[in-house]
């Protein structure tokens, strides 16, 4: 997707995804660490974002794959929490995101953790990468009163590509409706949206929380 332009209008996008394996696996901690050092920033992606889209109508019990896998297939509870309750908002870059999750597995390890821990045949950690392939959905926002309007028929797919994907595809702490707004000088809107958190509801209820801002600001 081109670079936004503040003083054009709105355009919705959406997305569909080609999910690949990359061959490789995991069958312990230090094996997944080693792993998630050299592997792809798109598979790191993949591995903490993509329940929230595949559950779109829930939130789900726990919110990345490393976290599921290391309680599930490890028993390792401890090490799962703290994976688990990982801040993806406080992240504005992939690079930033897979050093936090690496810090938290070294400092296990360091502690003594996951010595003689091996997954049951079947079980292992088998990592896995998207591809992204973008695409306009023909919804346009001439201005914010219009955005807040459209806003409420987009899909959740066109809503987690310019609200959760869009921290990290920017690198900085805002997402693309705010981005825009910001730049249509509505600087109050498009601060109560960056104060949204995406990752404790779901995609419908954000949707919600949404066009309730430009309610409040008496713009829908």
């Amino acid at each position: 997707m081109k670079s936004m332009n503040h003083h054009e209008p709105f355009h919705f996008h959406t997305e569909r995804r080609l999910v690949q394996l990359t061959g490789r696996s995991a069958r312990t901690v230090p094996e997944l660490l080693a792993i998630l050092r050299e592997i792809s920033g798109a598979s790191v992606f993949y591995h903490t974002h993509h329940l929230f889209l595949s559950h779109h109508f829930e939130k789900p019990v726990v919110y990345n794959d490393f976290a599921d896998w290391v309680g599930q297939a490890l028993q390792e509870d401890a090490l799962a929490e703290r994976l688990a309750a990982i801040d993806l908002l406080a992240f504005t870059s992939i690079r930033q995101l897979r050093e936090a999750v690496i810090a938290l597995m070294e400092a296990h390890i360091a502690a003594g953790g996951a010595r003689a821990r091996e997954c049951p045949a079947g079980d292992e950690f088998h990592f896995c990468k998207s591809k992204s392939f973008i695409m306009p959905t023909g919804i346009v926002a001439e201005d914010p009163a219009d955005f807040f309007r459209k806003v409420r028929g987009i899909t959740n797919v066109s809503l987690y590509f310019h609200f959760l994907e869009a921290r990290l595809r920017l690198e900085r702490p805002t997402n693309d409706f705010s981005h825009w707004l910001r730049g249509r000088g509505e600087a109050g809107m498009a601060d109560a949206i960056d104060r949204l958190d995406p990752y404790v509801v779901t995609l419908d209820e954000l949707k919600e929380q949404i066009t309730e801002v430009g309610r409040r600001h008496g713009v829908n």
